[in-house]
């Protein structure tokens, strides 16, 4: 299983996420489109190739083709998205606030998927992207779709330990060279 691989190539030094990896995946209580559609999108947000192409197999061989289709496109969507809005938000003139983005975000309004899946896979990304506007944005589209909030932190859960694991494996494979 490429998660075993995965966690196995953990350094000591960060044991923590070794164990924090094989529970928010492993002892995960998402639906099984749910929790692929998150890792899948945050692997792709984490740009770690080493997590990526460790997680990508196992991603593709449980999510239908449409929900595979729709992670890729969240994490290339919201990270346009959280650049973008993060930007408006950090500078200190507010008419950007009121300027047409005249962006294209089409598959927002048909992901191929259901649209808490898309929904909370956008605010796993965001949490990666570090866009406080988004993160506000789909926590909310959540929680009036009656979704828990253990549901939203556990997809964030997830967004931190693999960024956390893909930053740590980057990291050792520079220092090996």
């Amino acid at each position: 299983m490429a998660l075993d691989e995965l966690k196995s190539a953990i350094p000591d030094y960060a044991k923590d996420l070794r164990l924090n990896l094989g529970s928010v995946i492993g002892d995960s209580g998402l639906p099984p489109q749910r929790l692929w559609g998150t890792v899948l999108a945050c692997a792709i947000a984490s740009r770690s190739p080493r997590v990526l192409r460790e997680l990508e197999e196992e991603a593709n061989a449980r999510l239908s083709p449409e929900a595979y289709t729709a992670a890729k496109s969240v994490a290339s969507i919201m990270t346009l998205n959280n650049v973008f809005h993060r930007t408006r938000h950090l500078l200190s003139d507010p008419e950007y606030g009121t300027l047409r983005a005249g962006l294209r975000m089409n598959v927002i309004g048909n992901p191929g998927v259901d649209r808490t899946d898309f929904e909370l896979w956008s605010l796993a990304v965001s949490a990666i992207n570090a866009c406080g506007q988004c993160l506000d944005s789909h926590e909310r589209v959540l929680r009036r779709a009656g979704v828990e909030r253990e549901t939203i932190q556990e997809a964030f859960k997830i967004a931190a330990v693999l960024l956390a694991v893909g930053v740590t494996l980057d990291a050792e494979a520079i220092l090996a060279e």
